[in-house]
């Protein structure tokens, strides 16, 4: 059943991030590439899961417009593997490759959990939209929780999904008071780790 404006969905604005996680990565990747980094054995650990991450993103969209069902199985995947990078990553080259990834990682981790409330309301299944903004909510949060608190090396994790929670309180500011104000403890919340991780 087609969802128009889901409570779990993030307003507009916030997918605009991807300008700024594309344009990352691909400095990173050039670094990666074309510098003394691409014989680096610390560097090399995080290839293999990130292309694992990237390469099936590249059909997401496509794989999306088919099959949602699918698209939310490729987005988890592609969140455990963009995951495994980070938590691979070493720490020097902080801002050419650990936050760049941290960043991917902690959008997806908003992303997949709200592809799962899409496709619970959208098939029928249990408490309906709002109760599935509720369940991805608080999937998201305990997520992206206990990953900043494992990692507190990489903030632009915690800040990425508080991001995306703001915008779900955008989002429902008016019209889901519920779910605009879980989302809102949950950005806070989420900023206050990775604020005490910087």
């Amino acid at each position: 059943m087609p969802r128009v404006s889901p409570p779990a969905q993030p307003a507009g604005y916030a997918f605009a991030i991807w300008g700024l996680i594309d344009i990352w990565l691909l400095v990173s990747a050039g670094a990666g590439l074309f510098t003394a980094r691409s014989t680096d054995s610390e560097w090399e650990r995080t290839r293999l899961p990130l292309i694992l991450s990237l390469a099936p993103g590249a059909a997401w969209i496509g794989v999306a417009r088919f099959t949602p069902l699918w698209a939310t199985a490729l987005i988890f995947w592609m969140l455990a593997a963009a995951l495994w990078a980070l938590f691979a990553s070493p720490g020097k080259d902080r801002w050419l490759l650990q936050a760049p990834l941290a960043l991917y990682a902690g959008w997806l981790t908003a992303a997949a959990w709200v592809s799962l409330a899409f496709i619970g309301a959208g098939y029928g299944i249990g408490p309906g939209a709002t109760g599935w903004a509720v369940i991805a909510l608080a999937g998201a949060f305990a997520t992206a929780a206990l990953v900043q608190t494992r990692l507190s090396r990489a903030p632009e994790y915690g800040f990425a999904t508080a991001w995306a929670l703001v915008a779900i309180t955008v989002a429902n500011a008016g019209s889901n008071t519920p779910v605009a104000m879980l989302a809102a403890l949950g950005a806070v919340a989420l900023a206050t780790l990775a604020w005490r991780a910087r």
